[in-house]
């Protein structure tokens, strides 16, 4: 007999974890399906959360309720800061993470959540009417009747594992692939292309001479992804730093016939940032040297993860390589690294909450979307899951979220035959969307939304209260002229003051921070730490914060043009037949979606706006009638 849910959601990867409790936290009745119970939110390939335009994401997804970064605070191994040489907008955070404690963690969170209900078992299928979605059909005869399903199948959609000339289904090392679901998609019109992603080889941390590498220790032991405080932290492992010879390159250029990257096997691309190492030997000839970064698995095992090395070269190549790089000529391989090959459905078939246009009631997430990591897979689950729960688009615009920066480029501009990765140079916002103000920006919305409790809502008041009545004192706060506060001031390289002036305006100066506020004011060290940075940051970019906002409102007016659809099957002179036909293809709802489509010009755009005026205007005249205004 069919089991009843308001939504089903299919995979418990990173994305299937955030849609299944965002749906769920809004009192939606949620199936999680998946292939393995132990398998929930499993770190298939490297244990670690954040980096590079990915802590914004974690930060986002934390602002907004989701689950992510208080899992990964709760698991963390080592915390550093990326960037620190360059501007705020552009640094960002990254956490080793135990790679069976982050999992059980998860999984703990979900089964304690009311209205979310976990099952094992392999969807095979898609129950959908005239109408829409209706639920899915399992492989041993269940059927989950929902109005909504989530699919988040990560790399399983007919997978294939490769490792030299070894190859077999599976879209991770122990599970299997999911092939019927793909060909099920395919004949409900859903477009699929192929992809292609790797990992790499694990070698026992007892066997690998650590005095040779370099040490990189904890950058930050304090610091965390969420603005909940963590209750309990992991003792701290370092990480450790080595890298490839001229002997590794030589080992690998002498088998590349053996690679399937090169002889044929292969035929997905992989993600241009995080190429095989056979890739990068063979693209970059002139480096006699790449980084190999070392990194714990867990305190449970001496696993250790080669970072920098993934690759799909034969096992026996795989261990000449590892041997040619200091400090592992004598590590023993737990895990030999291979590559997988799966299937993607096309994003620009989405919608803006990540529906199907074509299947009502459809929504996708995650690397099934045709992006690469755990965090944009996370991001995307929960906007699929508050959409889906809301029964209408949760949507969040470029210059409100990286979240949104991620979704409209998805569904856009697609991931352009590559898998998708975020980079905080996607932004066009950087300024404003900072790691630390994530919750001033996102978490009024969850509250409204009701995805956020009251203590969550509560801290940001305080918060805001602290940042408000601090950047007020500062203000107010003059400093007289003294010697000791000019000698201050020398001794950081700066001129002397030849007025009074307030702290605020002492902050907007180069290269002052807090310290000399505090300095000069001492009832300023008691503020928090993440309050004072935001304070410091308000007052130095003032300027440049208010030039984005400017752009950002100038951006809302293109969105709330809307570009009607029968106008995009018309044949619209003044513009290409390339532009015509990306747009009949993409279907953009606004001028907004429409200038960021691939080759689309401010010419072109202004040539849309005068034939959408045109439009209103014979509308508004066949409205008039025979004897109503022709103006």
């Amino acid at each position: 007999m069919p089991q009843g849910f308001d939504i089903v959601v299919v995979g418990a990867g990173h994305a299937g974890c955030e849609a299944a409790a965002a749906a769920a936290r809004l009192g939606r009745r949620v199936a999680l399906v998946t292939l393995r119970r132990d398998r929930i939110a499993a770190l298939s390939c490297n244990p670690a959360i954040g980096g590079l335009g990915k802590g914004h994401l974690v930060r986002e997804i934390d602002a907004l309720g989701g689950l992510m970064a208080q899992v990964a605070d709760a698991t963390t191994l080592q915390f550093r800061r990326l960037n620190t040489r360059r501007g705020l907008a552009v640094q960002a955070s990254r956490a080793q993470v135990d790679i069976q404690r982050y999992p059980a963690a998860m999984a703990a969170r979900l089964e304690a959540m009311p209205h979310l209900t976990i099952l094992e078992g392999e969807v095979t299928g898609l129950r959908s009417s005239d109408a829409g979605i209706r639920g899915v059909s399992l492989a041993d005869g269940r059927v989950l009747e929902a109005s909504a399903v989530i699919l988040t199948t990560g790399t399983f959609l007919a997978a294939v594992m490769h490792c030299g000339e070894r190859t077999e289904p599976g879209g991770r090392i122990g599970d299997d692939a999911a092939n019927a679901l793909s060909t099920d998609l395919v004949a409900h019109g859903l477009e699929l292309g192929r992809l292609k992603t790797g990992t790499t080889p694990r070698v026992d941390g007892r066997t690998v001479a650590w005095e040779v590498c370099h040490r990189q220790e904890d950058t930050w032991p304090e610091a965390r992804f969420s603005f909940a405080p963590t209750p309990q932290r992991l003792p701290k492992r370092d990480c450790y730093l080595t890298g490839t010879t001229p002997q590794v390159h030589s080992i690998i250029q002498a088998n590349l016939h053996r690679a399937p990257l090169f002889t044929g096997a292969i035929t997905g691309q992989g993600p241009r940032y995080c190429p095989s190492i056979e890739d990068k030997v063979v693209r970059f000839p002139e480096r006699q040297r790449h980084l190999i970064f070392l990194e714990p698995e867990s305190l449970d095992t001496p696993r250790i993860y080669v970072n920098g090395l993934p690759t799909s070269l034969p096992q026996d190549v795989q261990d000449q390589v590892v041997a040619a790089i200091p400090g592992l000529e004598n590590a023993r391989i737990l895990q030999y690294g291979y590559a997988v090959e799966y299937d993607y459905a096309d994003p620009r078939q989405l919608g803006h909450d990540l529906q199907a246009r074509a299947l009502p009631g459809l929504y996708l997430a995650g690397q099934v979307c045709g992006t690469s990591g755990y965090e944009e897979a996370a991001a995307q689950g929960l906007v699929a899951g508050i959409s889906a729960a809301l029964g209408q688009p949760f949507t969040l615009a470029r210059h409100q979220a990286y979240i949104g920066v991620l979704v409209d480029d998805l569904v856009t501009r697609g991931v352009g035959g590559e898998p998708y990765r975020m980079f905080t140079s996607r932004a066009e916002y950087r300024l404003t969307l900072r790691e630390d103000n994530a919750d001033r920006r996102l978490t009024p919305i969850a509250h409204e939304l009701g995805l956020v409790d009251s203590a969550a809502w509560d801290r940001l008041q305080r918060k805001l209260t602290t940042i408000a009545s601090t950047r007020a004192e500062l203000e107010a706060t003059r400093i007289e002229l003294r010697r000791a506060t000019n000698d201050q001031l020398a001794a950081l390289g700066m001129t002397a003051m030849d007025r009074p002036q307030s702290l605020a305006e002492l902050l907007r100066r180069p290269g002052l921070d807090w310290g000399i506020v505090c300095a000069l004011h001492p009832a300023a060290d008691r503020v928090p730490r993440d309050c004072a940075e935001q304070v410091v940051t308000d007052i130095k970019y003032a300027g440049y914060i208010a030039r984005d906002v400017q752009r950002a409102q100038e951006a809302e007016r293109l969105a709330l043009q809307a570009l009607p659809r029968e106008l995009l099957d018309q044949d619209l002179p003044g513009l290409s037949t390339e532009l015509r036909q990306r747009l009949r293809e993409a279907q953009p709802a606004t001028l907004a979606e429409a200038a960021r489509l691939p080759a689309m010009t401010p010419a072109a755009i202004h040539v849309l706006t005068v034939h959408i005026a045109r439009m209103a205007a014979r509308h508004a005249a066949a409205a008039a009638g025979p004897g109503g205004s022709h103006a």
